[in-house]
């Protein structure tokens, strides 16, 4: 088994451990005016935080890629989320920032959690992998947690999706598309980033209502689309039409990210690839700035 499958086995049991832990954590609180930052995957955990946030009436969130947050804004504090905790754009957010910040890591000694106000360190969710999966969903399942949900059922549904059928098509495709609607746009845009790294893939990504204008022109019968959570009314029988399979979510739709990374992988292999040893990639990106 590599590293990555290993990871992605281990989620449901990391998710349990996060919903203890987010009974007791520097978060934000309520009523707070909160930007989240994050690089790639960690970015679009921030984007599914936000939007759950708002939700559920804690405070005005706004997720940024870390190279490009406005940190001058009216914020009360900002959080970051960084798997290494070495990132050098989160880095500079978390020096540059005017307000405290909490810094969400895999290892509570890093650059990251010394730059910060507060540390929320998950080293039971940290990987070997350079595919990021388990650090990403934990990372979310403690956010999800602290905002007031209930895990449990997600938890049996992440359990059951280790283990049930990969969609058909899922490994004889040539392009893939995966939509959301409100925080799940954040795990489709995570979930086209997992096929473009483990399988090579041609991936996109958008918001459910937003395929029809203009992305839908590219599906053909060698496109599979996958919707996370509840699709718009008709957009399946639309897709059904350009010949593409479609993809119902069904689970939760956090546990069907983990169906998801397990189709990625699994294609990846049957093209010959290492998932462990994704092209052009390193675990953490750190730029030379001399």
């Amino acid at each position: 088994m590599t590293f990555v499958e290993d990871e992605i086995a281990s989620q449901p049991d990391c998710w349990l451990a996060a919903t203890e832990q987010a009974k007791s954590t520097p978060l934000p609180a309520a009523g707070e005016r909160v930007a989240v930052v994050g690089c790639g995957t960690s970015w679009f955990v921030a984007q599914c935080y936000a939007v759950l946030r708002e939700q559920a009436g804690l405070g005005e969130t706004d997720a940024f890629a870390a190279s490009e947050a406005p940190i001058d804004r009216a914020y009360d504090r900002i959080v970051a989320i960084t798997r290494s905790g070495t990132t050098t754009e989160v880095l500079d957010v978390l020096r540059h920032a005017p307000v405290p910040t909490v810094a969400i890591t895999a290892d509570g000694s890093t650059p990251a959690a010394d730059a910060a106000t507060d540390t929320v360190a998950l080293p039971f969710a940290d990987e070997r992998s350079v595919v990021q999966t388990r650090f990403a969903t934990t990372t979310l399942a403690l956010l999800r947690a602290h905002v007031g949900e209930d895990l449990s059922s997600v938890i049996a549904d992440g359990r059951t999706a280790l283990t049930s059928e990969l969609p058909d098509g899922a490994l004889d495709g040539s392009q893939f598309t995966f939509l959301g609607r409100g925080w799940t746009v954040g795990l489709a845009n995570e979930a086209a980033l997992k096929f473009r790294e483990a399988s090579l893939s041609w991936s996109e990504s958008y918001p459910a209502m937003e395929y029809r204008h203009g992305p839908i022109s590219i599906a053909d019968a060698s496109s599979l689309v996958w919707m996370f959570g509840e699709a718009p009314d008709r957009l399946r029988d639309e897709v059904a039409g350009t010949g593409a399979i479609w993809v119902d979510s069904l689970r939760d739709p956090m546990a069907e990210l983990i169906r998801a990374q397990r189709a990625a992988v699994a294609l990846g292999q049957a093209r010959g690839l290492d998932p462990d040893k994704p092209r052009h990639l390193t675990r953490s990106v750190i730029l030379d700035r001399a």
